[in-house]
């Protein structure tokens, strides 16, 4: 791919901009799944998406901005569903994560969270990208207590991280498959807790 100068990206800000954003996120999400948060180096996105190092580091200034974007860009394949019952939004969300799992771009990003290291950069993007997929999810709950089918006691929070801490279990620790009925039998055994109370 020909290198875009950033004059040219600042004058045509709808297409050139849009296509050059794309292919960063493309090589970021690309070489995430390769070599995991802590191995990321902006010289290689550079290089594979086909632009010049300084224009990374002009639109996203730093390596965790560029982290943050690429991660939350794949985060929107997870959609939060709102079917007006909250059982059967936990249950969609459930099985819409256990299939995004499933897929190598899923894994290899969720084993690139679980690995990455200390690395101040590396631990900032998680921490941003798993708060920002938490408080977007944390509406299921929300709107649920607001239509009086769990009781305003709830944390919202908690709940969805009891309903995705097995899905992400499987996946990253015992590598197990998700069978089709489990995400409902997570979602029955949690109503069950936290409506009980």
């Amino acid at each position: 791919m020909p290198r875009v100068s950033e004059t040219e990206v600042k004058r045509r800000p709808g297409g050139r901009s849009a296509r050059v954003r794309a292919a960063v996120l493309e090589a970021t999400v690309e070489l995430l799944g390769v070599q995991g948060l802590a191995g990321l180096r902006i010289a290689e996105v550079a290089e594979r998406a086909g632009v010049h190092e300084t224009s990374i580091y002009r639109r996203w200034g730093t390596r965790e901005n560029l982290l943050l974007d690429a991660l939350l860009e794949v985060s929107e394949q997870l959609r939060v569903p709102d079917t007006g019952v909250v059982r059967d939004d936990l249950i969609a969300y459930a099985r819409d994560l256990a299939a995004f799992l499933a897929t190598p771009l899923g894994y290899a990003l969720e084993h690139a969270l679980a690995a990455a290291g200390d690395d101040p950069d590396a631990r900032c993007a998680r921490d941003r990208y798993w708060e920002t997929r938490a408080s977007r999810s944390r509406q299921i709950v929300v709107r649920g207590i607001e239509r009086g089918e769990l009781p305003d006691t709830v944390d919202p929070r908690l709940v969805i991280e009891m309903l995705v801490s097995p899905v992400h279990f499987r996946v990253v620790l015992t590598r197990e498959a998700i069978e089709p009925e489990m995400p409902a039998r997570i979602v029955d055994a949690l109503l069950g807790g936290v409506a009980g109370r």
